[in-house]
């Protein structure tokens, strides 16, 4: 009986926790449908090369192969970047220079893979072709890489993607349950009685946080680069900035969320519905081969930008002009959280 009795409290706690139910009930739906759609996705983004000096008869077998060709007069790095290809290849009698973007490893060895392949049959075709001459050979192939080298892996990619989640995820989670705890013990409605602003609130709460966030966002990211000995190309201190920027929005982000939370609980439920979804459009998976409105979802993500600077500068070696675009758009995400905050107190004080 004692037993019974505790089983229908329980369901009649969760009955009540309406926002509980829909999270157990339909949230693993929301996250399953994301998963599937971006796994199941066919508008897969064609490999495009330039092509210097080529056989036409090859130039065909790179369309059949669904590669989309562009002729260039010349192979050079800066060539291959202004034109966003994904490699380059030059013919010079039976020597071949196949010049690779490497942005993403996996795909750059399966173009590289590909090409040797077709190397492999147009010289086939032609000693089939020509009788008298049955010692073509396949052409000698010098490979190069604007990012990386061959031993590149795809987690050279993924790792500063990973450090900026991180920093994201555990400032997201620790301010905003740390607010929620302000409000749960009364401290908030305390301070909301005296004369001071909103927006004092809000600032005076971000920036006390903000301290602790600075230092664990640095001890991430020297921890990252210095021990675990990540790839890092271009300037630490673009890193840091990115990494602080992206702890400013999760900052604001997980104290605008706490304002809708009861329970600590309750703040941990927004971590499938806000965060996961941060993980799929920060460029591990490659974001230009998504459906459309795939794309669109992306670019209302702060990781989106976030992961796209760390790769740009970790990987790629770029420099700040490269990822001001992204850095504007997380400061313009950071600012809109906080204008929100200060509304959301409002439900705390009506002046």
């Amino acid at each position: 009986m004692k037993i019974s009795a505790l089983i229908k409290r329980i369901c009649r706690q969760m009955i009540r926790d309406r926002r509980t139910l829909a999270l157990m009930m339909i949230a693993p739906l929301i996250i399953l449908t994301l998963v599937h759609f971006l796994f199941t996705n066919d508008s897969t983004k064609k490999m495009t090369i330039g092509v210097t000096n080529m056989d036409p008869s090859f130039i065909q077998q790179l369309e059949k192969n669904d590669i989309q060709i562009k002729k260039s007069t010349s192979l050079n790095e800066k060539t291959l970047i202004n034109k966003d290809l994904d490699g380059m290849i030059q013919m010079d009698q039976n020597h071949a220079t196949l010049l690779l973007k490497n942005a993403d490893p996996s795909s750059a060895k399966a173009l590289q893979m590909k090409i040797q392949q077709l190397f492999t049959l147009e010289m086939k075709m032609k000693q089939a072709n020509e009788v008298t001459n049955a010692s073509l050979q396949s052409p000698d192939i010098d490979i190069s890489y604007v990012y990386g080298n061959k031993n590149t892996s795809f987690f050279d990619v993924l790792s500063p993607i990973l450090v900026g989640f991180f920093v994201f995820f555990f400032v997201f989670l620790i301010s905003g349950i740390a607010l929620l705890r302000e409000r749960t013990t009364g401290t908030l409605e305390r301070l909301v009685a005296t004369p001071i602003k909103r927006c004092e609130i809000v600032l005076g709460y971000l920036f006390g946080y903000g301290i602790f966030a600075i230092i664990q966002t640095v001890i991430i990211v020297l921890y990252a680069t210095k021990i675990l000995d990540i790839t890092l190309v271009g300037s630490i201190w673009n890193v840091l900035l990115i990494n602080l920027l992206l702890a400013l929005v999760a900052l604001s982000l997980g104290t605008l969320l706490s304002a809708f939370a009861n329970t600590e609980f309750q703040m941990m439920q927004f971590i499938p519905v806000i965060v996961i979804p941060q993980v799929f459009f920060a460029g591990i998976l490659p974001v230009d081969g998504m459906a459309n409105w795939l794309q669109a979802v992306a670019k209302i993500m702060p990781m989106y930008y976030g992961g796209d600077a760390l790769r740009s500068i970790m990987y790629m070696g770029k420099d700040f002009s490269d990822i001001r675009t992204d850095l504007l758009i997380l400061f313009g995400f950071a600012l809109l959280f906080v204008v929100l905050n200060v509304f959301a107190l409002k439900k705390y004080r009506k002046i």
